[in-house]
């Protein structure tokens, strides 16, 4: 069995108890999309698909206190993990500075080419009709309500997205396409933030 197959075997079994927008189907889409980004950015195939399988290896839910800590912890799990499957010193260290960066609440840039298409491919999981369907998952397990009856798209008021889930796209979501890093992740987000404009223009005929 080679190191990828046992880092997913491992991930699956570390990640059961996550929510569904961060569960093993998740880590997998953003392991896709680092293999739709990785060679069209000339990053290391090895770095960045390590990364990816494990980014996610410790995730609170949004309401914990400890939920902006999730990617430190899971940088740290992730260098035990590596060390123990023979990881080089310097791979675990790129590779848990990728893991540690890539969370949008920590607001850093990646410094190597291996952060920059990890949280290019896990911001592109939080958009287009996936982004929809994990909003509303996150915004149903914390008690949200859809959107504020007054003012659902935030017109007059700052998003609150604590409250209503539908805030979360104006104070998050449209903004990841000018936040991506790489110009492959730049075209996609492109697409995916047209998917949700239209989405948001047909919500706006039905309430």
């Amino acid at each position: 069995m080679n190191s990828a197959e046992k880092l997913k075997k491992i991930v699956k079994r570390n990640v059961e108890k996550n929510d569904p927008a961060h569960d093993f189907e998740h880590i997998m889409r953003v392991y896709n999309n680092c293999k739709r980004l990785v060679g069209k950015e000339r990053g290391d195939q090895r770095l960045v698909f390590t990364a990816a399988l494990l980014h996610d290896i410790v995730s609170y839910p949004k309401s914990d206190p400890r939920s902006k800590k999730s990617s430190v912890e899971s940088a740290t799990k992730a260098g035990k993990i590596l060390a123990r499957l023979g990881y080089t010193k310097n791979e675990i260290e790129i590779i848990s500075d990728a893991i540690r960066d890539h969370s949008f609440s920590r607001r850093q840039v990646p410094k190597t080419i291996t952060g920059k298409i990890l949280q290019d491919a896990d911001r592109l999981d939080a958009i287009g009709s996936i982004g929809i369907a994990r909003a509303f998952s996150v915004g149903g397990s914390e008690g949200r309500h859809f959107y504020n009856n007054e003012d659902p798209f935030c017109k007059k008021r700052k998003p609150d997205d604590t409250v209503w889930t539908l805030d979360h796209f104006y104070k998050k979501l449209l903004l990841l396409e000018k936040k991506m890093n790489t110009k492959s992740a730049k075209v996609e987000a492109r697409r995916r933030i047209k998917v949700m404009r239209q989405f948001l223009d047909e919500l706006k005929t039905e309430i």
